[in-house]
């Protein structure tokens, strides 16, 4: 493999929104395989089939290419590696997980969940980091015969060498040891006949002849069990790369709850994808100050796997802001913002609908910027005095309702003004809160105003990203408030 032309892939799980995360990873990939001629691979890890949806993945696929990212092979685009799906190659990975246990590597595992919730508490309790105790190890091979025939539900979990520690050489963090006693016994092959993330990356990643595998340093403690896989299968595993994650300027990883961290909330922003790649692009290379403005081919043309930093990304919103101005000034034509401009406004169609729902409610033009502006403001400059005289309602109250609000839509599986007028409902219902006191705040907290356009609607238009965001600034706005 070494002496072949590299294959990356980016492997993102479609369960959420598409993380920026997922752009900063996607995008050293994409600058490997653009500066070395090699194959920038898209595959999706969808092996949690409780949360993974194609919704989410067709944003996590919208996203990267609004990102300006092409990928030589995909579930969209096919290949010869293929299916890039996951849950579309599950009956590949099972001859894989079986040689392991015929070979003496791995062991079916009879326990249960609430067996293993018992016995992590258990070592929780007595200060120890919770893992698996090795229980159906000692099982004979007809106790193990006899249960798998009565039809008992199992998982396969592999083993792990009792003394010694795990080498490996990273492509960033260098030479690194890691103790076989800090490696838990990896569950491989799920109840449903799944594969773990574990599993299915080795298997995939060497079908489809990756050679060298580039993501997060969270992955970093991963790497013996991976490296154990290939062993046990017999394999050679690519060269590992870790990159430092993505923080915040305290230094604390980048994360919804803190910032805005998905995509699309910063293309409704009004953020150009250039500068976002330029953005991101700027923590793999080296340039001297005022060489910070480059397209795709300048990053390209200037990165340096071999040189890179093990300290933290800092995602600095205020240098993101500086890049991106200078990109609408500096980059961009007269005729090209304006179209840029048009793209923008009409993205998801957030202004057609807006001005739709407006009609109903105007009676000149003119009032049509106060009532539908806030579908395209960066920031409504929410201040408490906005939340006034909303039925009686206290900052307390109001506070009250955006922290009911802002859990139930995060766990709303669909993002539609019918979902989310649903799940109001629910929650007035079970709160015992009657709707029409819980609506106000959230006009408010979504448009700045208690006039507006259709709530449920507004929020459709306005989508996840920015819904959760705005909350989240009503939640600080009413917390300062309610203390004062």
């Amino acid at each position: 493999m070494a002496n072949s032309a590299p294959r990356v892939r980016i492997a993102p799980s479609p369960t959420g929104e598409p993380h920026v995360g997922t752009a900063y990873i996607a995008l050293f990939n994409y600058l490997f395989a653009k500066k070395h001629g090699g194959a920038f691979v898209l595959r999706i890890e969808d092996t949690d089939a409780t949360r993974s949806t194609r919704e989410y993945e067709q944003k996590v696929l919208d996203a990267l290419k609004w990102c300006g990212l092409e990928w030589a092979e995909g579930p969209d685009v096919g290949g010869d590696y293929g299916p890039y799906r996951q849950s579309e190659r599950k009956d590949i990975y099972r001859p894989y997980v079986e040689k392991i246990v015929e070979n003496g590597h791995g062991f079916r595992c009879f326990c249960t969940p609430q067996r293993l919730e018992e016995m992590r508490e258990t070592q929780r309790a007595a200060g120890k980091p919770p893992k698996y105790d090795g229980r159906c190890l000692g099982l004979t091979a007809e106790e193990v015969t006899s249960r798998v025939e009565a039809g008992e539900q199992h998982v396969v979990r592999m083993k792990i060498p009792t003394e010694g520690s795990c080498r490996f050489v990273d492509g960033v963090y260098g030479e690194v040891e890691i103790p076989w006693d800090a490696v838990d016994m990896q569950v491989l092959l799920k109840a449903d006949g799944m594969p773990t993330y574990h599993m299915a990356n080795v298997v995939d990643d060497h079908l489809m002849q990756i050679t060298h595998v580039a993501r997060g340093e969270e992955w970093l403690a991963s790497v013996p069990k991976h490296i154990l896989i290939y062993r046990y299968l017999g394999l050679e595993p690519p060269v590992f790369m870790h990159l430092s994650l993505m923080r915040n300027a305290d230094k604390s990883k980048l994360s919804k709850r803190k910032n805005p961290t998905s995509i699309p909330y910063y293309a409704a922003l009004g953020y150009l994808p250039e500068a976002l790649m330029n953005f991101l692009g700027l923590f793999f290379i080296q340039i001297a100050e005022g060489e910070e403005l480059l397209d795709m081919d300048e990053l390209a043309s200037k990165f340096d796997p071999e040189n890179l930093s093990k300290a933290g990304a800092i995602f600095d919103i205020q240098k993101l802001d500086w890049l991106n101005g200078r990109w609408l000034r500096e980059k961009l034509s007269e005729d090209e913002f304006l179209v840029r401009v048009q793209t923008w406004a009409m993205q998801g169609d957030r202004l057609m609908s807006g001005l739709k729902l407006a009609q109903s409610r105007v009676q000149t033009f003119g009032e049509l910027p106060d009532l539908t502006g806030f579908l395209l403001k960066s920031d409504l400059g929410l201040k408490a005095e906005n939340f006034d005289g909303l039925k009686k309602l206290d900052y307390a109250a109001c506070l009250e309702i955006i922290r009911e609000v802002a859990p139930a839509l995060e766990a709303l599986p669909d993002w539609t003004a019918e979902a989310i007028e649903a799940e109001l409902r629910d929650l007035s219902e079970s709160s015992g809160r009657k709707l029409r006191v819980m609506l106000p705040p959230l006009f408010v907290a979504m448009s700045g105003s208690a006039r507006s356009l259709p709530l449920f609607d507004s929020m459709a238009i306005l989508g996840r990203a920015m819904v959760r965001q705005r909350l989240k600034v009503a939640d600080q706005v009413l917390a300062a408030a309610t203390a004062a």
